[in-house]
C-alpha cells in the first residue's frame, strides 16, 4: 500500500509513520501544496497513493483546499470514484463544521480525531479494506 501523510505537526506525522510503515511505503509532506505536488507526481508515475492521511489545519494550504485539488487531479486522470485514494482527514479541531465540510462535501473517505488512537485507526483502515 502506498501512503501519503500530510501533516505539519512533527509528532503527529511520526506517529502516523510508525503506524503505517509495516503496511507499505510511506511518504510525508508538511502542507497542502506539497501534497498536491506529491499526488500529481504519483499519478504521473502511474503509482497513485492508496491512502492519504490529510490534516485539516496546515500552513500555506489547508486540508480542505488540498482535498478538493486532489480529487480534481484524480478526476482529470480518469480515476473513478471506486478507485480514488482513500483520504482520511485528521483533525485536532473540536469543530464539526470542518469535519462535515471535508467528509460530506469535499470527498473525504473518513476522518479521525487527534491524538490518533492506534487501535482505532487500524480498525478504520480494516473497515476501509486497506488492511
Amino acid at each position: 500500500m502506498r501512503v501519503l501523510i500530510v501533516e505539519d505537526d512533527f509528532t503527529s506525522s511520526k506517529l502516523l509513520e510508525r503506524i503505517l510503515e509495516p503496511y507499505g511505503s510511506v511518504d510525508t509532506v508538511v502542507n497542502g501544496k506539497e501534497a498536491i505536488d506529491a499526488v500529481r507526481q504519483a499519478l504521473a508515475d502511474n503509482a497513485p497513493y492508496v491512502l492519504i492521511c490529510l490534516d485539516i489545519m496546515m500552513p500555506e494550504m489547508d486540508g480542505q483546499e488540498a482535498l478538493k485539488a486532489i480529487r480534481k487531479l484524480e478526476h482529470e486522470h480518469g480515476i473513478s470514484q471506486a478507485n480514488e485514494a482513500r483520504i482520511v482527514m485528521t483533525t485536532a479541531l473540536d469543530d464539526p463544521q470542518n469535519v462535515v465540510e471535508a467528509y460530506y462535501r469535499g470527498g473525504a473517505t473518513s476522518y479521525v480525531p487527534k491524538p490518533i488512537d492506534r487501535e482505532l485507526f487500524l480498525k478504520l483502515l480494516k473497515n476501509l479494506g486497506l488492511l
